[in-house]
């Protein structure tokens, strides 16, 4: 891991790739990842130094590598995982998907569990970014990848 990560967001990452070495075979892609090294970078494009939790986001990209399956473009992912893969919910939706609106997001990957946070959400962020909810990390992958 490079660029500076640490706490919360290091500890997310390694829940995803303590995820992904456990059901390497189930996915499918035991051998590739098995043959690959994976490295994370994170950089701070908007420079506020705020902690994230990226669990599934980095599953979902690391899915998508070893795949070689693109992710579609203008796509955010929120969320973190457990390492048995459970979702775990965001504490608010409303500063993420604003920040992504702005930034050009169109879809949003959002846990299930969010779902009632939605409403809190500005009508001007619901008509520019379209959410699609999973209830697990391996679902949030077929959704955007089209299938595992």
């Amino acid at each position: 891991m490079a660029g500076g990560i640490a706490g919360a967001m290091k500890e997310s990452v390694q829940r995803a790739f303590s995820y992904v070495q456990a059901k390497k075979t189930e996915f499918g892609i035991a051998r590739d990842l098995d043959i690959s090294d994976i490295h994370v970078e994170v950089i701070d494009l908007l420079g506020n130094r705020v902690e994230a939790e990226v669990g599934v986001a980095f599953f979902v990209a690391s899915y998508s590598a070893l795949r070689k399956a693109p992710v579609s473009p203008a796509l955010l992912v929120l969320g973190d995982m457990s390492v048995q893969g459970n979702a775990k919910p965001l504490r608010s939706l409303t500063e993420p998907l604003q920040v992504a609106k702005d930034n050009g997001a169109k879809r949003a990957l959002i846990p299930i569990e969010n779902k009632r946070n939605f409403l809190d959400v500005s009508a001007d962020i619901v008509e520019q970014v379209d959410p699609i909810f999973y209830g697990d990390p391996r679902t949030a992958a077929m959704k955007v990848l089209g299938s595992l």
